[in-house]
């Protein structure tokens, strides 16, 4: 992924989610995170900037969580015939079903929920935040 792409893509979430005040935006060490253009840009929307820590996995541990379940439920599944397409499916995917209708399974000892995202809870912010304890790095 190149900082242009980056910075695009913050340029669209900007727009279309016109983020509150006091926004954080976790990123691993990347070059394409760290670099001038991506600083500034962020800056620039009032938008606090939060790094992994070099070696500790758990600090992006959700995000690749989601990655692993968006490559086996979609990616993996599917041929696309075009970059196009591919971008259409995966924001299909990603809107329509895994923030929507998808089932969670959480385990908690031997007891198990499984739920469905009550989508209304996040009003017009559908993407989910999950508290990450960096103690045990």
């Amino acid at each position: 992924m190149t900082k242009e792409h980056v910075l695009q893509a913050l340029a669209n979430a900007i727009e279309v989610q016109q983020p509150e005040e006091g926004l954080i935006l976790h990123t691993d060490l990347g070059s394409q995170y760290t670099s001038e253009d991506s600083e500034k840009a962020v800056k620039e929307a009032n938008i606090k900037q939060s790094f992994s820590r070099k070696g500790c996995p758990y600090d992006n541990a959700c995000i690749e969580s989601f990655h692993e379940i968006l490559k086996k439920e979609e990616v993996y599944q599917t041929s696309y015939i075009d970059f196009k397409s591919a971008r259409l499916a995966l924001f299909h995917y990603i809107e329509s079903w895994y923030n929507r209708k998808r089932i969670y399974l959480i385990s908690s000892g031997s007891l198990a929920f499984r739920f469905t995202l009550p989508t209304h809870f996040f009003g017009r912010h559908p993407w989910l935040v999950f508290p990450v304890s960096s103690e045990s790095c």
